[in-house]
């Protein structure tokens, strides 16, 4: 069924909001102000809250809406559908428009916090790459010809790929050194490529060949998590208030995954618990949900020069990447530990049971109010929350600000996401 929609404004998901007889309709491939022909899921005839809906025609155009550059990632009526790209359609300024208003809009209605429009910073080239070429991490699933695919939305379909538009410019040197895109797999298989972005070198401009070089055996390709070729720990480096920081992560495992976010972030945090400290020579901080260490191994090091430091992570490889990364850079002041936030907070040795500063950077589900509780209870006079989904930033606002004390000190969002919804978001909460 397809019906004509004015489009209100931006919604979760990447969706865009309209009406049809007063029923709300969440649209794909929408921007707000358009006149759009939309054609609505099935089934379109319950008696729901709410229909979705995805663009078949655009009858009047925002000035925010571009041809994809990637038509696989489009409307299903452009030939599209693989997903990966949900905001393919929208200009670069005009997604980080849609990402500011999410944010802010998600604050207002579930933290209840007033904050001005929310800024959103770009990694650098991410303009002059269109947007494209951000992703040290891809997977696929190989087809019944066992070529590398991914699958068309609402059906069955696998959707035959020879390239991936998002992928850094050294993940694609490495996919095409290694004949990804020639098949052969086992139909059915996970295929997945991690690769470092190669630092000290220009990847926006080199060739393909100097971009192996740079690359060299740090990089792994995965066939159902086993190691096809490269290696098993991948080498990330990070470079934090001019000091540059070696990480051993695990291939298959998280890490941040836009070329720059790492550094992006680890500086941003950095700079914020120090204005926290104002000069303090001894301190004690919290990394809780930390990964293999992105932001415990340079707190340790540089954010007071007596600084003691728990971090708290429930995935054992990741602690024993941090573990490992700390004794790699004699770091001895971090106790890392491993095991569920909440439960392990409630056994917290006595000399770092109050942190000056938590830093926490929670799955996309959040810490929740009983880790915030926690946290409260510590006495942190500052909370530094990274997070990866909007909505849940701002339910844990609303419990650490409406109920605990604190107060929205900074914010800020950085779009390691380009082409897609998602969206990096940084707050600072506080209290006297």
């Amino acid at each position: 069924m397809q019906v004509e929609v004015r489009i209100e404004r931006y919604a979760d998901q990447g969706r865009c909001v309209g009406h049809i007889d007063g029923r709300v309709v969440f649209v794909r491939f929408a921007l707000p102000g358009e006149l759009v022909r939309v054609e609505l899921d099935e089934p379109h005839d319950r008696d729901d809250r709410f229909w979705t809906g995805e663009v078949v025609e655009v009858l009047e155009a925002s000035p925010d809406r571009v041809e994809p550059v990637w038509q696989l990632a489009g409307p299903l009526a452009q030939g599209g559908g693989v997903g990966g790209a949900d905001l393919v359609h929208v200009s670069l300024p005009g997604q980080l428009a849609w990402k500011s208003a999410v944010i802010t809009d998600q604050m207002h209605r579930m933290g209840h916090v007033e904050c001005d429009p929310v800024p959103v910073e770009r990694a650098d080239h991410d303009v002059e790459l269109g947007g494209l070429n951000w992703r040290t991490r891809i997977e696929m699933i190989a087809d019944e010809h066992g070529m590398p695919s991914m699958r068309r939305r609402g059906s069955h379909v696998r959707v035959p790929i020879d390239t991936m538009p998002l992928a850094s410019r050294a993940l694609l040197a490495v996919a095409d050194e290694e004949h990804i895109w020639d098949g052969g797999f086992e139909p059915g298989s996970q295929i997945r490529l991690s690769v470092p972005e190669p630092r000290g070198i220009d990847t926006t401009h080199a060739d393909s060949q100097a971009l192996l070089k740079a690359v060299g055996n740090n990089y792994a390709v995965l066939v159902d998590g086993e190691l096809r070729s490269g290696s098993k720990h991948v080498r990330e480096s990070v470079t934090v208030a001019g000091e540059t920081f070696d990480y051993r992560v695990d291939a298959n495992g998280f890490w941040q995954v836009h070329r720059m976010a790492p550094v992006m972030l680890a500086n941003h945090v950095m700079d914020l618990v120090r204005r926290m400290l104002d000069g303090r020579k001894q301190a004690v901080l919290w990394d809780l949900y930390s990964g293999s260490g992105l932001f415990t191994l340079p707190l340790s090091m540089l954010a007071a020069e007596r600084t003691r430091m728990l971090s708290i992570e429930g995935g054992r490889t990741a602690v024993r990447n941090a573990q490992y990364n700390l004794r790699h850079c004699q770091i001895s002041s971090a106790d890392a530990r491993v095991g569920d936030v909440r439960r392990t907070l409630q056994h917290v040795p006595s000399d770092l049971a109050h942190p000056d500063v938590v830093v926490l950077d929670p799955p996309r589900a959040g810490a929740k109010a009983a880790v915030c509780r926690q946290i409260a209870e510590s006495g942190a006079k500052a909370v530094i929350y990274i997070a990866c989904d909007p909505t849940s930033l701002a339910r844990d606002t609303a419990t650490l600000v409406g109920e605990l004390g604190y107060r929205l000190a900074d914010i800020r969002a950085y779009d390691i996401y380009p082409m897609t919804h998602h969206v990096e978001t940084v707050a600072l909460m506080s209290r006297e």
